[in-house]
């Protein structure tokens, strides 16, 4: 069977451990693995804006001995020019795996029903698991190493109806931990991702918390994350998404509720003096830099557990 990495509960607790685990290794040891020697070609797909995601796909694919081979979007036209169905039948006779950073979570599920190879989201509007596989490994790295995972309490601030907040749901339940949102109520995660990540923390020790109000979710907290206020393809404005948000920007006031040492993560590109202040990301309990680091070794390892098991 093909596996596929779509949404971060594509990954078991125990499987969410061996990436974890192999994504340590080939930090300490960047060419340790060679899945892709040959060099195999891993197709790298962009519709939407990217710097860090084609940096560390590009990067890791390389370092896996394969070569990444970027396709525009624009050009491509996926899905107007060419349907996904024979788009994903093209690229599963010549690649060893692709990845998309694409829109809709549905034209991902169906390149992954029809390309016969593993397929990785790089984000889409629903979801954006390596950014939140690499937050839990940064959250782990600050916290004494993997075992300190389970149980330690990660809140996020901001949007609770984006991809980063469905996918800190998925991947922090799936840790064990105990994830909190903060948000204002009408922007609450979607139903069906909350019902889903409190069933696997049910099984992993941990919980999760929609609430709206800041203060209630940072509280105690040991790693406090955010992101900006408006997504890609969001129509919100900069004065609306102020009066929504503001209340929820991540500033010294707010990081000072959590617990004394506690880390600050954004996914990045950030927007200083709006969702996050100049003094958390430029601070000294910010690991933002750890985060973007940590999207090369992360999606190293997943495409290394994909190409094994699949």
């Amino acid at each position: 069977m093909t596996r596929h990495f779509l949404r971060d509960d594509d990954l078991a607790p125990a499987e969410q451990r061996e990436v974890l685990e192999l994504a340590l290794r080939l930090k300490a040891d960047r060419f340790a693995a060679q899945p892709l020697a040959g060099p195999r070609a891993v197709a790298v797909l962009f519709d939407k804006p990217t710097l860090r995601t084609q940096l560390s796909f590009t990067v890791g694919v390389a370092e896996l001995g394969g070569f990444p081979l970027v396709v525009d979007g624009n050009l491509a036209q996926i899905g107007v020019r060419e349907s996904v169905e024979d788009t994903a039948g093209v690229l599963g006779r010549q690649v060893a795996a692709v990845v998309w950073r694409t829109f809709d979570q549905a034209r991902l599920e169906v390149m992954a029903r029809h390309a016969g190879v593993p397929v990785v989201n790089a984000l889409t509007d629903q979801f954006h698991p390596c950014q939140g596989l690499a937050d839990v490994l940064t959250v782990a790295e600050h916290a004494g190493g993997l075992d300190a995972l389970a149980g330690r309490t990660f809140a996020y601030v901001g949007d609770g109806a984006n991809n980063m907040a469905h996918s800190y749901l998925l991947a922090g339940a799936t840790a064990g931990m105990h994830v909190r949102v903060g948000t204002p109520a009408g922007r609450r995660p979607d139903p069906q991702v909350v019902d889903r990540a409190a069933e696997i923390a049910a099984g992993t020790g941990g919980s999760v918390t929609i609430v709206h109000d800041a203060v209630a979710a940072v509280v105690g907290a040991q790693a406090v994350a955010t992101d900006t206020w408006v997504s890609m393809g969001d129509a919100t404005t900069a004065a609306e998404a102020e009066a929504l948000f503001g209340p929820f920007r991540l500033d010294t006031a707010l990081l000072a509720r959590a617990e004394p040492g506690a880390v600050a993560l954004h996914c990045m590109p950030a927007y200083r003096g709006k969702e996050i202040a100049a003094e958390v990301i430029d601070g000294p309990r910010s690991v933002v830099f750890d985060e973007a680091e940590n999207r090369l070794h992360v999606q190293k390892a997943v495409l290394t557990w994909l190409l094994e098991h699949s």
